[in-house]
C-alpha cells in the first residue's frame, strides 16, 4: 500500500471538491439569502484540509495500483460525505445536527434523494442549489471527473475509474486513453443537463428551478427545491420532460457515446440490457396506470395514466421524484414499485439498484441451470448481445447478488433492533441501498422521524449502494491488506 501516494491524491481531490462551494456562494450573493458565510467557511476548511494532506507528500509520484484505487475511492467518499455536510452544518438557517447534515450530504452525493428536511420551500436559494449540485456531482461520479483532471497533475486514472464505475464489466474503455473516456462521459452528461434545463424552462419552470431540477434529473437523484417535489408544479409538460430525461439517464452512457460518435441510433437497437430496461419500464407503467384507474385512485384514465407512468419511471430508475404520494397508493402498487427499484437502471448509468444487466444475467443463469437438470452434459453458454459471457463475469454477478442480500438483511435487522416497524425498516434499507430515496411507512415523505442510529446505518447503505458494495467491503478483508 502506497500510503503517501494515497494521501497526496486524497489531498488533491479535496482541493478539487472545495471548488464546488463557489457556485452556491454566487447564488447566495445573487439572492442575498444570508448563507454566503457558511459556504465561504466550508470552502476554506475543505481547501486547507486538502492542502494540509497534499503539501507534505506532494513529491511522491508513483503509478497507482488497484489497491490504491479502492482505498482512495473509499476514503474520498467518506471525506466527501463529511465535507459536504459543512455548509448545512454551519448555516444557522438550515439548523441541522451533525447526523442530519451528514445524512443529507451523503444522500445528495450518492444520488439517493432521501431527505431529513421537512420544510424545503423555506430554505435559502443557495442551499437549495447546493443540494441539487451535490447530486449532479455524484451522478456521474466525482472520481470519474477527477480521472479527467488528475493526469494533468501527474496522477494516473485507470485504477480510480475501475473502483468507481458502476456495473459488472468495468474494464471496457470507450477510447484508448482512460482520461479521454472520462472526458467523453462528462461531456455527454453536461450536454444532457443543459438540454434538460432548457426543456424544463420551456415546459414552464422558472430558470432557477429548471437548472436545479436538471441537475437532479440527469443524475437520477430526486432532490427537489420544493417539499411537494415535481408535484409542486402540477404541470404535465414538466412531468413529461422528467420522464424522458430520467429514462435517458438510466441508459448506459457508453451507448450514448457510441451513438453520438457514430451519428446513428444503431447502438441503441441491438443492446440486450437496453431492450430489457425499456420493456420493464413499459410493463410497470401499464400495470400501475391500469390499477390506479380500476381502483378509482384517480377519477379519469388520463390522470391515472399520467401519474402511473411518471411514478413508475421515477421509482424504477431510482430517481425518486414524486407527483403523488405513491406510498399511499392502494394494495400491491407501492411494494411493486419498490421492487422495481431493485432492478434499477442500466450499468454505466447514473441509476441505482442491482442494474439491469445483472438481473438479465441472473435470469439467464437460472434458465441455464434448469436446462442442465434436463440435459446434464449440455454446454449452454450465456450470451449478451450475441457474445458468450465469461464465467468470471457470471460468477461475479452471483457473488455480488449474494453479498447484496446478506448486507441488506443485516442492515434491515439492525433497523428492526432499533425499534422501526417492518415496513419502514425494509423500505428504508431498500430505498437507500438502491439509491432511490422515498420509501414506505414512516419514510414515505422524509426521514426526519428516524433516530440518529438509524440514519447512520442508512448513510452506510447509501454509500454501499453507490459504490456497489464490493468497493467498500473489499478493504475490510484481511487479504486486501496482506497483498
Amino acid at each position: 500500500m502506497q500510503l503517501f501516494v494515497v494521501q497526496r491524491i486524497l489531498g488533491l481531490l479535496l482541493c478539487l471538491f472545495s471548488i464546488s462551494m463557489l457556485p452556491p456562494m454566487l447564488v447566495s450573493w445573487w439572492y442575498d439569502d444570508g448563507a454566503f458565510n457558511g459556504f465561504l467557511d466550508a470552502f476554506l476548511v475543505i481547501l486547507v484540509s486538502g492542502l494540509a494532506l497534499w503539501l507534505p507528500v506532494r513529491r511522491h509520484r508513483r503509478e497507482l495500483r488497484l489497491r490504491d484505487g479502492f482505498v482512495i475511492v473509499f476514503m474520498f467518499w467518506v471525506a466527501l460525505g463529511l465535507s459536504g455536510s459543512l455548509p448545512l452544518l454551519v448555516s444557522k438557517i438550515a439548523d441541522m445536527s451533525v447526523t442530519d447534515a451528514v445524512f443529507e450530504s451523503i444522500s445528495g452525493l450518492t444520488t439517493t434523494g432521501a431527505t431529513v428536511i421537512e420544510n424545503i420551500d423555506a430554505l435559502p436559494h443557495s442551499i437549495l442549489f447546493y443540494r441539487q449540485q451535490l447530486q449532479w456531482l455524484g451522478g456521474m461520479g466525482i472520481i470519474v471527473l477527477a480521472v479527467a483532471i488528475l493526469p494533468m497533475l501527474g496522477v494516473g486514472g485507470m485504477q480510480l475509474y475501475r473502483a468507481e464505475t458502476p456495473g459488472p464489466m468495468k474494464d471496457n474503455k470507450l477510447t484508448p486513453r482512460i482520461t479521454e473516456t472520462a472526458k467523453a462521459l462528462w461531456y455527454i452528461y453536461l450536454g444532457l443537463t443543459i438540454v434538460c434545463a432548457l426543456a424544463y424552462w420551456l415546459a414552464g419552470m422558472g430558470p432557477f428551478d429548471a437548472v436545479s431540477h436538471s441537475f437532479s434529473t440527469v443524475a437520477i437523484g430526486g432532490f427537489s427545491t420544493h417539499d411537494a417535489s415535481l408535484g409542486y408544479f402540477d404541470n404535465p409538460w414538466v412531468e413529461a420532460v422528467a420522464v424522458v430525461f430520467m429514462t435517458i439517464a438510466g441508459i448506459n452512457f457508453a451507448i450514448h457515446f457510441l451513438a453520438f460518435r457514430s451519428r446513428s441510433p444503431r447502438p441503441y437497437l441491438g443492446d440486450t440490457e437496453l431492450k430489457t430496461y425499456v420493456v420493464l419500464l413499459i410493463c410497470v407503467s401499464l400495470i400501475s396506470s391500469l390499477y390506479l384507474f380500476y381502483s378509482e385512485t384517480f377519477p379519469t384514465f388520463a390522470s391515472a395514466l399520467r401519474h402511473g407512468i411518471f411514478q413508475s419511471v421515477s421509482i424504477s430508475t431510482t430517481s425518486g421524484f414524486t407527483t403523488s404520494g405513491y406510498y399511499t397508493w392502494p394494495s400491491f402498487l407501492p411494494v411493486m414499485l419498490l421492487f422495481a427499484s431493485f432492478v434499477g437502471g442500466c450499468a454505466g448509468s447514473t441509476g441505482g439498484g442491482l442494474k439491469v444487466i445483472r438481473v438479465v444475467l441472473l435470469y439467464k443463469q437460472g434458465k441455464r441451470e434448469i436446462m442442465r437438470l434436463i440435459h446434464p452434459n449440455a454446454q449452454v453458454p450465456i450470451k449478451i448481445n450475441g457474445a458468450s459471457m465469461p464465467s468470471r463475469v457470471v460468477d461475479a454477478v452471483w457473488g455480488f447478488f449474494a453479498t447484496y442480500v446478506a448486507t441488506f438483511s443485516f442492515m434491515m435487522l439492525a433497523l428492526l433492533a432499533l425499534g422501526l416497524d417492518q415496513v419502514t425498516a425494509f423500505s428504508a434499507v431498500a430505498a437507500c441501498i438502491n439509491n432511490l430515496g422515498p420509501g414506505l411507512g414512516s419514510v414515505g415523505a422524509n426521514y426526519a422521524e428516524l433516530g440518529d442510529g438509524a440514519k447512520w446505518i442508512l448513510s452506510l447503505a447509501m454509500l454501499l449502494g453507490r459504490l456497489e458494495i464490493f468497493t467498500l467491503l473489499v478493504i475490510l478483508t484481511p487479504s486486501f491488506w496482506r497483498g
